[in-house]
């Protein structure tokens, strides 16, 4: 197997016990890698290195310098692309080709972000004394802590460590514990970038004991969390106890809205990679379809045919779209979603299993349900699963009621030609990220985030640089 070490420092350790863990590939289902399985005393390492090149090192105080170093990391990044995507894929099974192009964006993020650090301006609010001259600006809070998911743990680190980094904090990232190695080839490239020891650090193993002691250590100044509502909700009350900040990009259930004059071929096969991609395991999947009742059923028609042609099969295979769930728990999960549906009266039109003929135990076939109310249990909860649910609309508000009839809000989608509708519509749903005639696309310039049970704060642009910094107000008497 594989073996990997924490970063600690600018050095690679192992556990302050000695203990490990093993990653296991989906696709053969082989333990591969070892992993040092932390404690609270690696998190205090950690955090007191962080704490140490926030202070005492040049880091937060020269961000030209600290754009040149990001700009090095990305360009490094570039180049060991392809590796990160071959172990990430081994980590979690997700198609190679769609990790190569996860981790293809990872560049970017750590780009953009030093660009807009070096430029961010300050302002001058004139108060009432003309004595007085005031500036605001924006500094960093110190340690961040940083926790990421297992489905794109590269590409989503990114979007919190890049403007993380760039405003100047330091960070300690823990990755998930089902995909923690990509993390670790990432982290490879610290050093030779020419980040301060400590500037970057990562602590591996589990949720209940690292990610606790992380949103407990009394040096962490500030959460980002990017994860399932249930984790969210652990680190907000983590965060309450000591008044911490937290950033949090959590699940969803995302509707994509079908109305009559939408280009039909490309809308159809946005809806199908909408909820198969990564195996469905994706927080913004398009899980509901919501289609005006003239073209419904030709909409479904398309759609089930389309889903039949997906491609399930070695991830590592180039003409693979769909590679094996990732955990034995995940596919237990999906499977006890399928058979409620079907119990609440919901029709599986394709799916509902495993593919005919699959040999893979982690297989589950792209499925499609029918005849379903948005008031039913797959229509509410967060599959994380290649399941979507097609439902009818009569008019444009039924759809944004139906949209909107969620605990969520993390994304959405707008299939039309008319702009007037177009603005009307995205203005309706409630929701952090809605595109039209597209769907989970993303850049560094443009944030990305969720409202009610999805999370708050915002990641990447303008405001992922307002995350990861305070306002501070420097007021001067001048006579």
């Amino acid at each position: 197997m594989d073996s990997y070490r924490m970063y600690v420092d600018g050095a690679w350790v192992d556990a302050a016990d000695g203990r490990s863990f093993t990653s296991n590939d989906p696709w053969t289902l082989q333990d591969w890698a070892e992993i040092p399985e932390g404690d609270e005393r690696d998190v205090d390492r950690a955090v007191s290195a962080a704490g140490r090149a926030f202070e005492e090192s040049w880091w937060r105080h020269d961000a030209r310098r600290r754009g040149a170093v990001l700009r090095r990391f990305a360009d490094l990044v570039e180049t060991s692309a392809e590796r990160i995507a071959e172990v990430e894929s081994r980590d979690n099974g997700k198609a190679l080709t769609e990790e190569r192009a996860a981790c293809a964006a990872i560049p970017a993020y750590f780009r953009h972000a030093p660009a807009l650090a070096e430029s961010y301006p300050d302002s001058a609010p004139r108060g009432g004394d003309p004595n007085v001259r005031a500036v605001t600006h924006r500094v960093p809070y110190g340690v961040i802590g940083i926790q990421t998911p297992w489905n794109t743990p590269g590409q989503l680190l990114s979007q919190s460590a890049a403007p993380a980094l760039a405003a100047g904090n330091t960070i300690v990232v823990k990755p998930s514990e089902v995909a923690p190695c990509s993390t670790l080839e990432l982290a490879r490239l610290v050093e030779e970038a020419g980040f301060p020891a400590g500037v970057v650090n990562v602590v591996t193993g589990f949720g209940q004991v690292v990610g606790a002691a992380l949103c407990a250590h009394p040096r962490v100044a500030k959460l980002a969390f990017t994860g399932s509502t249930q984790g969210g909700v652990l680190v907000a009350e983590h965060a309450a106890r000591r008044l911490v900040p937290v950033v949090m990009e959590l699940g969803g259930k995302s509707a994509n809205i079908v109305f009559t004059d939408c280009d039909l071929d490309r809308t159809v096969d946005a809806l199908v990679r909408g909820f198969t991609v990564a195996s469905g395991q994706t927080c913004m999947a398009g899980s509901r379809v919501l289609v005006e009742r003239p073209i419904h059923d030709l909409v479904l028609d398309r759609m089930l045919d389309a889903a039949a042609k997906v491609r399930i099969g070695d991830p590592r295979d180039p003409a693979t779209a769909m590679g094996p769930i990732a955990t034995e728990a995940q596919l237990a999960k999906i499977r006890q979603f399928v058979a409620i549906g079907v119990e609440e009266g919901g029709r599986v039109r394709c799916g509902g299993g495993p593919p005919e003929g699959a040999e893979h135990p982690r297989f589950f076939a792209p499925t499609v349900f029918t005849d379903v109310t948005n008031d039913m249990t797959i229509c509410q909860e967060e599959i994380f699963g290649p399941v979507c649910a097609v439902m009818p609309f009569d008019t444009e508000e039924a759809a944004v009621r139906i949209a909107n009839d969620t605990r969520y809000g993390l994304s959405g989608a707008v299939w039309t030609s008319d702009l007037a509708r177009a603005h009307r519509v995205t203005d309706a749903i409630r929701a952090g990220v809605v595109w039209v005639n597209d769907q989970r696309a993303g850049d560094p310039a443009f944030a990305t985030g969720g409202t009610a049970m999805s999370g708050y704060g915002r990641l990447s642009g303008v405001e992922g640089h307002h995350e990861m910094t305070q306002v501070k107000s420097v007021q001067m008497r001048i006579a």
